[in-house]
């Protein structure tokens, strides 16, 4: 997993949940990461999906954070703080800046009122089928999304630091993707690419359950000229953790009395080992933070 300064990153948690597992060895692997190449590292909280936050998620993050003890050098030190500066709503202007750049790329985008259950009734495995794409219908309708117009041919290939050479077809990972929801707020991919440009992001750490974003935020950037240096920002996608019954671990899957890593665990070990696993350092390594610190700073890297 070779790479070399300058090194700019950032922990881009969702505040839909509270943070499980898989987060907190996200976050952890991403600080490792950024503080061996002696980069920068911003917190960024991506609050656009306004239906899902509730308080409680956004102080969940500060407070996982701060349990790992890991720290960074960028972004909101409270919840008020996050709420008064660094909202995701702050950005709007810039997003739909983006957005009317890709408006004017001929048959990119395109206005569509599917609603989810259509969507599932049109395809048993959830990609849209571009129903709307042949409509013509206003985007400026009530109720309407914007997708992106993927076509038959949208292969995307790239290197990644962890998996090596990366080939998807964005066309049956995901289809024609949104790109601005029904209620007029941008949709992630579009809030994602924005972001790290903005901040100058050069390396983004995700899980393997993210590699399609990644391909659909790639296609996307490179059709203008003010977020094509995005295809410059060196990608690792590390394995996933299961949950104990070997599913996916996700915060939408939470049930009403889960509280996350930080209820299931009385310290920060776990993480840390299951850190240490992932990077197949030594057992001891995941002893505790400056162990594992230690133990990947002195290892070789491949």
């Amino acid at each position: 997993m070779p790479y070399s300064a300058p090194v700019v990153s950032r922990l881009a948690p969702t505040p839909s949940g509270y943070l499980h597992l898989g987060n907190a060895v996200n976050f952890l692997l991403t600080w490792l990461i950024v503080r061996r190449g002696y980069g920068v590292l911003h917190l960024r909280i991506d609050d656009l999906d306004r239906a899902r936050l509730r308080p409680a998620y956004v102080e969940n993050i500060f407070r996982t954070i701060e349990w790992l003890g890991i720290d960074y050098d960028h972004g909101p030190s409270s919840p008020e703080d996050f709420e008064r500066n660094f909202s995701q709503l702050h950005h709007l202007g810039e997003y739909e800046d983006f957005l009317q750049a890709l408006r004017q790329q001929p048959d990119l985008l395109y206005a569509c009122r599917c609603s989810r259950t259509q969507i599932l009734g049109q395809s048993a495995d959830g990609i849209y089928s571009g129903a709307c794409h042949s409509q013509n219908l206003d985007f400026e309708a009530p109720e309407s999304a914007w997708r992106a117009h993927v076509g038959a041919s949208a292969i995307v290939s790239f290197t990644d630091l962890w998996l090596g050479p990366v080939a998807m077809d964005l066309a049956r990972e995901l289809g024609d993707f949104v790109v601005r929801k029904k209620d007029g707020l941008p949709a992630y991919q579009v809030g994602s690419i924005v972001d790290d440009v903005r901040l100058g992001v050069t390396l983004v750490v995700r899980g393997l359950d993210l590699l399609p974003s990644t391909a659909a935020q790639r296609w996307l950037a490179a059709q203008t000229p003010e977020t094509s240096r995005f295809l410059q920002t060196r990608m690792v996608h590390h394995s996933l953790l299961p949950a104990p019954d070997g599913s996916k671990l996700s915060k939408s899957q939470q049930q009403p009395l889960d509280r996350g890593i930080m209820q299931e665990s009385a310290s920060p070990r776990p993480v840390f080992e299951a850190v240490a696993r992932l990077l197949n350092l030594p057992p001891e390594a995941g002893r505790s933070l400056a162990a594992l610190r230690a133990a990947f700073e002195n290892a070789t890297i491949s």
